[in-house]
């Protein structure tokens, strides 16, 4: 009996003291789109709990926020004027790329962590975008349409980073705003929220929102997508209906 205790004391030496926990919540797990759609925001809340077990940092906490988007296949080509006209040159291919990526941040990411971390993790915007699984390798090729990517997609409001889009109500809650523009595509949106500390990672957390459309754009969606062509048929009637009507009421006599 006497061996058992010991060795039962032992393993209650070496097992780890229980560290900060992440309780995250959403505002909204569906947000509909309707003609009247013009953008909108989603409320990220979280809490940190600690037990009384748990040790005592010296610094506070920092938190971040990625979501990412419905994933595409998208190419970027370059371009350069001949003359008179523009011609495709080389070419890179992206063929699972998130739609929208947004990361917002309780302070700039550069004083949350290390750049190893990051670049290991995937923090960060810029890490998202240069990371190996983003997009075929080509051996430094690929940085300058990685790099045209992350300009046109950030035009677009669809990549955003804000280094102060995470807020601290109190030492132990947080609130961070996810900016959905009108040009954020349908479909389901994952949202990973990182707890640091002392350059660290502490906790993690994972939900996911869906962004979905209704009415009458959802009805069309649906018909596009699952009778292609009796739509394209469709659209291309309409058109010469229009087009025959238009040259009716304006023609001249």
């Amino acid at each position: 009996m006497r061996a058992l205790g010991l060795f039962l004391l032992l393993l209650a030496s070496l097992a780890p003291a229980r560290a900060e926990t992440l309780i995250t919540s959403l505002s909204n797990h569906r947000v509909l789109i309707n003609s009247n759609y013009t953008g909108t925001e989603i409320a990220v809340f979280g809490a940190i709990e600690r037990d009384a077990q748990t040790v005592a940092r010296a610094t506070g906490f920092d938190v971040v926020v990625t979501v990412r988007g419905p994933r595409q296949f998208l190419t970027v080509r370059e371009k350069e004027r001949l003359g008179p006209v523009w011609i495709n040159q080389d070419q890179q291919k992206f063929p699972s790329v998130p739609a929208y990526i947004s990361v917002m941040t309780s302070r700039p990411i550069a004083e949350i962590t290390s750049d190893q971390l990051r670049q290991r993790q995937k923090v960060g915007l810029e890490s998202i975008i240069s990371a190996n699984d983003f997009t075929y390798a080509r051996d430094g090729a690929d940085k300058p349409f990685r790099e045209a990517l992350h300009r046109l997609k950030a035009q677009e409001g669809l990549y955003i980073e804000n280094e102060r889009g995470v807020t601290f109500l109190t030492s132990d809650i947080f609130r961070a705003g996810i900016p959905l523009p009108a040009t954020a595509p349908p479909g389901n949106y994952d949202v990973d929220v990182t707890l640091f500390a002392d350059t660290v990672i502490l906790a993690r957390t994972n939900t996911s929102f869906e962004l979905v459309k209704t009415g009458f754009e959802e009805q069309v969606g649906v018909v596009a997508r699952d009778w292609s062509l009796l739509y394209g048929l469709a659209t291309a009637v309409i058109a010469i209906f229009f087009g025959w009507l238009a040259n009716v009421i304006f023609r001249r006599d």
